[in-house]
């Protein structure tokens, strides 16, 4: 991939490799402070079987990983016959915020995107991350025409 310039040092964006799993989940934890082992397991595994169908970039300063973005790749959802791109994961370490390492992320995320033909980067943001949802608005992404409705399946009654 290429090389960003962000703070005073270069920020080397590559993809991520299966040797990258315990920094990406360690700083998921320190940046969410829960551990989503198991997701970041499973998301691993999906990726060795299925390369084409995510993309994986780390951010890298050195060797050391200091942000990654995980999104797996859908065909043809959301009423459209391209491909898009959601955002499953994304982390930048606290000492690298606001120094253009996640907008490098998601303007790396933004080219595989228009790579494989495709026009849209979707995610999803609970509504109190309020920090997470000003770096996605910072970053060129608008509320979707769309609403997330969910309920847990215990019976309803009516």
């Amino acid at each position: 991939m290429s090389d960003q310039s962000a703070g005073n040092d270069t920020v080397a964006i590559k993809p991520l490799a299966a040797a990258d799993f315990e920094a990406v989940v360690a700083l998921d934890q320190m940046l969410s402070h829960a551990s989503r082992r198991g997701f970041f397991e499973k998301r691993w595994q999906a990726m060795a079987r299925n390369p084409q169908a995510f993309v994986a970039l780390g951010a890298y300063r050195g060797t050391a990983i200091s942000g990654f973005v995980l999104g797996h790749v859908l065909q043809g959802e959301f009423g459209g016959n391209a491909p898009a791109v959601v955002l499953d994961a994304v982390g930048v370490a606290l000492e690298e915020q606001a120094q253009g390492v996640g907008h490098a992320l998601i303007d790396h995320v933004i080219d595989a995107v228009r790579a494989l033909g495709g026009g849209e980067l979707r995610t999803q943001v609970a509504w109190d991350q309020s920090g997470l949802v000003s770096f996605f608005a910072r970053c060129g992404f608008a509320l979707a025409p769309r609403l997330v409705l969910e309920r847990d399946t215990e019976p309803v009654t009516f």
